[in-house]
């Protein structure tokens, strides 16, 4: 065991919008501060890197989630605690992506949060985007978000506040790495 802590990978996934990396960044502080180690692979910071040659046809999407699964399974295998925060919207990239971290590492979060609820946040300007016609296969609109059937946990953010999310989700991790 490395860094004397088990890797393990939390997939947070959800709508654009819907507050994945905004509980990603505020769990990597948390475990930070409670002295783990732990990384945070956000996908718009994937996209401008790793998987700058995607784009977001289906089957790209398919493989920017099959590249990631692959770098988080390397880095919990090496101790890490792996924060993904991707859309990933498809339930058979997200069986692959568990299948590819192995079931035991792997804890599924599904941040939820309505297309409506998501359309009025629109952090990125992407639905404004979308709905001039400037996106293309926008997620939720002309492209699948397929909900998770059997997730770890199910975060709704339009149900709770930030904070409150912050601490079920927060609440969450510990127990599953078993600390205090």
């Amino acid at each position: 065991m490395l860094f004397g802590q088990k890797g393990v990978v939390f997939w947070l996934c959800g709508l654009s919008g819907s507050g994945k990396s905004t509980l990603a960044i505020q769990m990597e502080k948390l475990l930070h501060d409670k002295g783990k180690h732990c990384i945070l692979l956000d996908g718009d910071n994937l996209r401008s890197g790793l998987n700058s040659d995607l784009g977001f046809t289906d089957s790209d999407r398919i493989e920017n989630i099959r590249r990631v699964s692959e770098v988080a399974k390397l880095l919990s295998e090496n101790g890490m605690v792996v924060l993904v925060s991707l859309i990933t919207p498809f339930r058979k990239s997200r069986l692959a992506a568990k299948s590819i971290i192995g079931e035991s590492n792997f804890h599924e979060i599904f941040v939820k949060a309505s297309f409506s609820a998501c359309k009025e946040r629109d952090v990125k300007g992407l639905y404004a985007k979308a709905e001039e016609g400037k996106v293309q296969a926008f997620t939720g609109k002309s492209s699948a978000f397929e909900e998770p059937d059997n997730p770890s946990l199910t975060i709704n953010t339009e149900q709770q506040s930030e904070e409150e999310s912050v601490q079920s989700l927060f609440a969450y991790i510990l127990k599953s790495i078993s600390i205090d």
